[in-house]
């Protein structure tokens, strides 16, 4: 089977302290080649860009909504030069959460205007988190465009998933698609344009139904490609070849030095 991609696992969290190595060779066994990891904040840049050293995984950096009250104006100053200095593959994770309390909208959306300012200077795709914000991020992407990126966990309407597509963006589906009640998620995951869709786990959050009590990881992706190749009526074949390629096109991974997922410790 072609190569899986993860486009979207929090490989530095805690869940996953002295086993990361168990881990990696778990979803090498599984097929997945390439993890991608997204930073959330500053204080953890240093540790998601170790484990682009030590297993060859790409890596984006970017200060994620929900931790709005501790990122400061030094943390955006410090993610510019780690653009340059360091070339991530993307800038995220980013974007906006008006589900959660206690987050000022008029904060995260002046947060999300700022990283995607530095993604377009630094020609740079987006990893997106978008929870019950969808038109908003949609509107600071238009008035910000950036080159593509990934709408993470997509759970929008078809008509937003067409006006993130428009834009250049492959839209996320992974855990949520497990849930046997997730009639509309599935639905979309079996419609929308497969050359516009990528895996991911979001590890080790969104734990998949058969999993509930232990960490997501990636090496779910599988279970995921097996899953959106029986939503679709397509070949296994078809679903890892074709999410993997947009993964590739979206985060141009391609250009990437080869990537070696280490050796489980």
């Amino acid at each position: 089977m072609p190569e899986l991609i993860d486009t979207h696992c929090h490989l530095d969290a805690a869940e996953f302290d002295g086993t990361q190595g168990a881990v990696v060779g778990r979803a090498r066994a599984a097929g997945v080649a390439q993890i991608v990891v997204p930073a959330v904040a500053a204080d953890n840049f240093d540790a998601v860009l170790a484990l682009r050293s030590r297993y060859g995984c790409p890596v984006a950096l970017g200060l994620h909504p929900i931790y709005l009250n501790q990122h400061t104006a030094a943390h955006l100053a410090l993610l510019d030069n780690l653009l340059e200095a360091e070339r991530p593959v993307a800038v995220g994770e980013i974007g906006l959460d008006f589900w959660q309390e206690g987050l000022d909208p008029a904060q995260q959306e002046a947060l999300l205007a700022a990283q995607l300012k530095l993604a377009r200077r630094h020609d740079l795709p987006v990893l997106l988190h978008v929870r019950r914000a969808q038109d908003r991020v949609l509107k600071y992407l238009r008035q910000y465009p950036v080159p593509g990126g990934i709408a993470h966990a997509f759970n929008g309407s078809v008509q937003q998933a067409e006006a993130f597509i428009a834009l250049g963006f492959c839209l996320g589906f992974g855990g949520a698609m497990s849930y046997s009640g997730s009639t509309r998620i599935r639905q979309l995951a079996a419609t929308l344009p497969l050359d516009a869709l990528v895996l991911e786990t979001d590890a080790p959050d969104m734990r998949p139904e058969w999993a509930q009590g232990v960490p997501n990881e990636p090496a779910n992706v599988a279970h995921y490609a097996t899953l959106l190749a029986s939503l679709r009526g397509v070949p296994l074949d078809t679903i890892a070849e074709i999410t993997s390629q947009n993964a590739k096109r979206v985060l141009r991974l391609s250009a990437a030095a080869p990537v070696d997922l280490g050796k489980p410790v």
